[in-house]
Protein backbone atom coordinates (compact mmCIF):
# COMPACT_ATOMS: atom_id res chain seq x y z
CA UNK A 1 0.00 0.00 0.00
CA UNK A 2 3.10 2.81 0.93
CA UNK A 3 4.73 1.59 -2.63
CA UNK A 4 0.91 2.27 -3.99
CA UNK A 5 0.86 5.87 -2.56
CA UNK A 6 4.67 6.42 -3.44
CA UNK A 7 3.93 5.97 -6.93
CA UNK A 8 0.36 8.48 -6.96
CA UNK A 9 2.35 11.05 -5.23
CA UNK A 10 5.39 10.85 -7.61
CA UNK A 11 2.47 10.72 -10.68
CA UNK A 12 0.72 13.45 -9.16
CA UNK A 13 4.63 15.54 -8.74
CA UNK A 14 5.26 14.77 -12.19
CA UNK A 15 1.94 15.91 -13.66
CA UNK A 16 1.93 19.04 -12.00
CA UNK A 17 5.55 19.93 -13.27
CA UNK A 18 4.77 19.25 -17.29
CA UNK A 19 1.78 21.45 -16.54
CA UNK A 20 3.26 24.41 -14.67
CA UNK A 21 4.03 26.87 -16.74
CA UNK A 22 7.67 27.48 -17.51
CA UNK A 23 8.98 30.52 -16.49
CA UNK A 24 11.32 32.79 -18.99
CA UNK A 25 14.88 34.21 -16.71
CA UNK A 26 14.89 37.01 -19.42
CA UNK A 27 12.92 39.78 -17.46
CA UNK A 28 11.26 42.82 -18.31
CA UNK A 29 13.99 45.86 -19.06
CA UNK A 30 15.96 43.43 -20.33
CA UNK A 31 17.93 44.55 -23.95
CA UNK A 32 16.39 41.37 -26.07
CA UNK A 33 19.35 39.69 -27.93
CA UNK A 34 19.95 40.50 -31.34
CA UNK A 35 19.62 37.57 -34.01
CA UNK A 36 19.14 36.83 -37.52
CA UNK A 37 17.68 33.24 -38.64
CA UNK A 38 16.59 31.80 -41.96
CA UNK A 39 13.02 31.92 -41.89
CA UNK A 40 9.87 31.20 -43.67
CA UNK A 41 7.24 33.39 -45.16
CA UNK A 42 3.89 31.98 -46.85
CA UNK A 43 6.54 29.04 -47.80
CA UNK A 44 9.40 31.31 -49.42
CA UNK A 45 12.68 32.04 -47.55
CA UNK A 46 14.53 34.63 -46.31
CA UNK A 47 16.58 35.94 -43.57
CA UNK A 48 14.96 37.54 -40.35
CA UNK A 49 16.66 40.01 -38.54
CA UNK A 50 15.53 41.41 -35.23
CA UNK A 51 17.43 44.71 -35.59
CA UNK A 52 15.76 45.51 -39.25
CA UNK A 53 12.25 44.31 -37.87
CA UNK A 54 12.70 46.84 -34.98
CA UNK A 55 13.13 50.29 -36.89
CA UNK A 56 9.08 49.31 -38.27
CA UNK A 57 7.79 48.99 -34.38
CA UNK A 58 7.82 46.62 -31.52
CA UNK A 59 8.32 43.11 -32.18
CA UNK A 60 6.49 39.79 -30.89
CA UNK A 61 9.31 37.22 -31.23
CA UNK A 62 7.31 33.55 -29.37
CA UNK A 63 9.24 30.76 -29.20
CA UNK A 64 7.32 27.22 -29.71
CA UNK A 65 8.58 23.56 -29.54
CA UNK A 66 7.88 22.60 -32.75
CA UNK A 67 6.00 23.13 -36.12
CA UNK A 68 3.41 20.05 -36.79
CA UNK A 69 2.57 19.61 -33.20
CA UNK A 70 -1.06 20.05 -31.88
CA UNK A 71 0.12 23.06 -29.75
CA UNK A 72 2.19 24.49 -31.50
CA UNK A 73 -0.32 24.42 -34.58
CA UNK A 74 -3.19 26.42 -32.00
CA UNK A 75 -0.83 28.81 -31.22
CA UNK A 76 0.28 29.91 -35.05
CA UNK A 77 -3.37 29.62 -35.99
CA UNK A 78 -4.60 32.42 -33.00
CA UNK A 79 -1.74 34.28 -33.92
CA UNK A 80 -2.53 34.09 -38.00
CA UNK A 81 -6.48 35.06 -36.29
CA UNK A 82 -4.83 38.28 -34.77
CA UNK A 83 -2.47 39.18 -37.62
CA UNK A 84 -3.70 42.12 -38.29
CA UNK A 85 -4.36 43.78 -35.16
CA UNK A 86 -0.79 43.41 -34.87
CA UNK A 87 -0.32 44.78 -37.93
CA UNK A 88 -2.38 47.65 -37.44
CA UNK A 89 0.23 48.75 -34.56
CA UNK A 90 3.47 48.61 -36.46
CA UNK A 91 4.30 45.45 -34.82
CA UNK A 92 5.57 42.38 -36.36
CA UNK A 93 5.53 38.98 -35.19
CA UNK A 94 8.04 35.85 -35.65
CA UNK A 95 7.08 32.36 -34.24
CA UNK A 96 10.82 31.09 -33.70
CA UNK A 97 11.35 27.04 -32.87
CA UNK A 98 14.37 24.53 -32.58
CA UNK A 99 12.17 21.29 -33.48
CA UNK A 100 10.92 20.26 -37.13
CA UNK A 101 12.59 23.26 -38.25
CA UNK A 102 12.61 21.13 -41.96
CA UNK A 103 8.63 21.53 -41.86
CA UNK A 104 8.90 25.31 -41.64
CA UNK A 105 8.63 26.36 -45.22
CA UNK A 106 5.07 24.46 -45.31
CA UNK A 107 3.70 25.17 -41.91
CA UNK A 108 4.14 29.06 -42.96
CA UNK A 109 1.53 28.83 -45.63
CA UNK A 110 -0.67 26.14 -44.66
CA UNK A 111 -4.09 27.48 -43.91
CA UNK A 112 -4.63 25.62 -40.68
CA UNK A 113 -1.14 27.32 -39.35
CA UNK A 114 0.34 30.68 -40.22
CA UNK A 115 -1.58 30.76 -43.13
CA UNK A 116 1.31 33.33 -45.27
CA UNK A 117 0.72 35.97 -42.82
CA UNK A 118 3.80 36.11 -40.99
CA UNK A 119 6.92 34.40 -40.30
CA UNK A 120 8.25 31.66 -38.64
CA UNK A 121 11.90 31.30 -38.58
CA UNK A 122 14.38 27.95 -37.40
CA UNK A 123 16.26 28.03 -34.46
CA UNK A 124 18.85 24.93 -35.75
CA UNK A 125 20.18 23.97 -32.06
CA UNK A 126 18.40 25.67 -30.25
CA UNK A 127 21.21 28.73 -30.33
CA UNK A 128 18.50 31.58 -29.93
CA UNK A 129 16.05 30.38 -27.69
CA UNK A 130 19.14 29.52 -25.16
CA UNK A 131 19.92 33.46 -25.56
CA UNK A 132 16.38 33.89 -24.56
CA UNK A 133 16.34 31.35 -22.06
CA UNK A 134 13.59 29.30 -23.63
CA UNK A 135 14.45 26.10 -24.13
CA UNK A 136 12.24 23.05 -23.45
CA UNK A 137 13.55 21.31 -20.45
CA UNK A 138 11.97 18.11 -21.15
CA UNK A 139 12.98 17.86 -24.59
CA UNK A 140 16.36 19.36 -24.52
CA UNK A 141 17.60 21.40 -28.06
CA UNK A 142 13.89 22.28 -28.31
CA UNK A 143 12.19 25.95 -28.11
CA UNK A 144 9.81 26.40 -25.03
CA UNK A 145 6.75 28.35 -25.22
CA UNK A 146 7.60 31.41 -24.29
CA UNK A 147 6.45 35.00 -25.51
CA UNK A 148 8.54 38.35 -25.74
CA UNK A 149 7.18 42.03 -26.11
CA UNK A 150 10.42 44.05 -27.39
CA UNK A 151 9.84 47.67 -27.81
CA UNK A 152 11.45 50.03 -30.75
CA UNK A 153 14.76 50.79 -28.45
CA UNK A 154 15.23 46.69 -28.11
CA UNK A 155 13.95 46.04 -24.58
CA UNK A 156 12.14 43.53 -23.36
CA UNK A 157 8.63 45.06 -22.34
CA UNK A 158 6.30 41.74 -21.44
CA UNK A 159 7.19 38.21 -21.27
CA UNK A 160 4.76 35.40 -21.14
CA UNK A 161 6.41 31.90 -20.48
CA UNK A 162 3.15 28.69 -20.61
CA UNK A 163 3.13 25.62 -22.67
CA UNK A 164 -0.38 26.26 -22.75
CA UNK A 165 -0.78 28.08 -26.61
CA UNK A 166 -4.24 29.20 -25.59
CA UNK A 167 -3.35 33.04 -23.74
CA UNK A 168 -0.39 33.93 -26.03
CA UNK A 169 -2.08 36.18 -28.68
CA UNK A 170 -4.12 37.83 -25.63
CA UNK A 171 -1.07 38.28 -23.85
CA UNK A 172 1.16 39.80 -26.17
CA UNK A 173 -1.40 41.95 -27.95
CA UNK A 174 -2.33 43.52 -24.27
CA UNK A 175 1.30 44.53 -24.03
CA UNK A 176 1.58 45.87 -27.43
CA UNK A 177 -1.24 48.08 -26.90
CA UNK A 178 0.30 48.81 -23.49
CA UNK A 179 3.51 50.17 -25.49
CA UNK A 180 1.41 52.33 -27.58
CA UNK A 181 -0.64 54.44 -24.91
CA UNK A 182 3.01 55.04 -23.09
Amino acid sequence: MKSLIKLAALALVGTATLAAPAFAALKEGTQAPDFSAPAFLAGKAFTFKLADALKEGPVVVYFFPAAHTSGCNVEAHLFSQAIDQFKAMHTTVIGVTAGNTSELADFSKETEHCSGKFPVAADEGAKIAKEYDSTLQMKPGWSDRTSYVIDQSGKITHVYSNLSPTKHVQETLDAVKAIEKK
